[in-house]
């Protein structure tokens, strides 16, 4: 079966058609242009298409085949991911009108951690709130969490189902996962996307009391949001949503970038270590994402303050690493891995297990 696999970003749509492991083509391409390619990519042989959903609330905990009962379930969640619900749900539009004979499946980032216990899901809040408004901690980024835990194993050599795995998936976007023997058990997004490290243009996780406070001295709750989702994280401190340009001027001396690199790597270590107490113990640290596959500086960084959970990264391998790679020291009690986020291989094998 071939699979095409539809991502959609806020900005721009990555297209991949997969025979089993293998890319035959991808593209990524402008979200107007995204129904041509689509037609485009089922004409050279897709048997079905599986999109990247962000968030399936309490309803969804596994690949679903789409029809109008689920879009429309899909676009009452869409506020809870303001960037990402909204771009996912044209591409299902498209797809299906340009597809309407191909299976449609929507494969969630919130299903990998459909396995988190109530003590770290639960949020101490009034009962209304849990029960009529579903507030509760759903965790996203779990398509790349399941896909770094399993190849994290295979770079250390042993089996997923023995290891307590920490992943960094850092990038515009940014989270972490504790994984038990393959499985989420605690994560540092919550009800939204919102939660958790300092991001590209959100700020993670703040006292909760900071929206109201706000609100109250007269600022609008349209800008609560928008500081919140897009002019927060590094684009508040550093005046740019882009890592790169943030690691470059810090290392110049620009002061603000400094500052931006300070809080974000002093959030990533205090979460880092709580995902190990969330494990108990720690065995593989795996880095994904934008950031944590491309800026080793900043993978050295956090190690570096966490030796004291048995971490250490050899200087030269890290500096080496281009892919796939160990990056650890060798004799530290716990492995440092970096894995290629492959979000793609994870739909594929959704969309194939539910299609039969």
């Amino acid at each position: 079966m071939r699979v095409l696999v539809v991502n959609a970003g806020s900005s721009s749509v990555k297209l991949a058609l997969l025979d089993g492991e293998r890319v035959v083509e991808e593209r990524s391409v402008d979200p107007g242009d995204a129904t041509e390619a689509l037609a485009a990519l089922v004409g050279e042989g897709a048997d079905a298409v599986g999109h990247r959903v962000v968030h399936g609330g309490q309803r969804f905990t596994g690949a679903t085949l789409v029809d109008d009962d689920v879009v429309a379930a899909l676009e009452r969640l869409r506020e809870l991911a303001p960037l990402h619900q909204g771009p996912a749900l044209e591409s299902l539009r498209q797809a299906r009108e340009a597809l309407p004979d191909v299976p449609q499946v929507a494969c969630f980032d919130t299903a990998f951690h459909s396995t988190i216990p109530p003590a770290a899901s639960t949020y101490a809040i009034p009962a209304r709130w849990r029960e009529e408004f579903g507030v509760h901690k759903y965790g996203f980024h779990g398509l790349a969490h399941r896909w770094a835990s399993r190849r994290a194993a295979e770079l250390v050599g042993r089996p997923v189902g023995e290891l307590r795995t920490v992943v960094a998936h850092l990038g515009s976007g940014a989270s972490l996962c504790a994984v038990d023997r393959g499985r989420s058990v605690d994560t540092t997004m919550g009800h939204t996307p919102a939660a958790g490290l300092v991001m590209g243009s959100r700020g993670g996780d703040l006292d909760p009391a900071v929206p109201t406070y706000l609100i109250g001295r007269g600022v609008a709750p349209d800008e609560v949001d928008e500081g919140l989702n897009r002019s927060g994280g590094l684009t508040a401190l550093a005046g740019t949503s882009d890592m790169r340009e943030v690691v470059a001027r810090a290392a110049s001396g620009d002061g603000d970038a400094a500052l931006a690199l300070d809080v974000w790597a002093h959030r990533a270590r205090g979460l880092i270590a709580a995902m190990v107490a969330a494990l108990g113990g720690l065995d593989v640290l795996a880095f994904s994402g934008g950031v944590g596959e491309h800026q080793p500086r900043l993978r050295a960084r956090l190690v570096d303050g966490l030796g004291f959970l048995g971490l250490a990264v050899d200087p030269d391998r890290n500096g080496a690493a281009d892919g796939d790679a160990v990056v650890g020291a060798e004799g530290a009690a716990a492995a440092t891995v970096v894995v290629h986020a492959r979000e793609d291989l994870v739909i594929a094998e959704e969309v194939r297990q539910l299609l039969g």
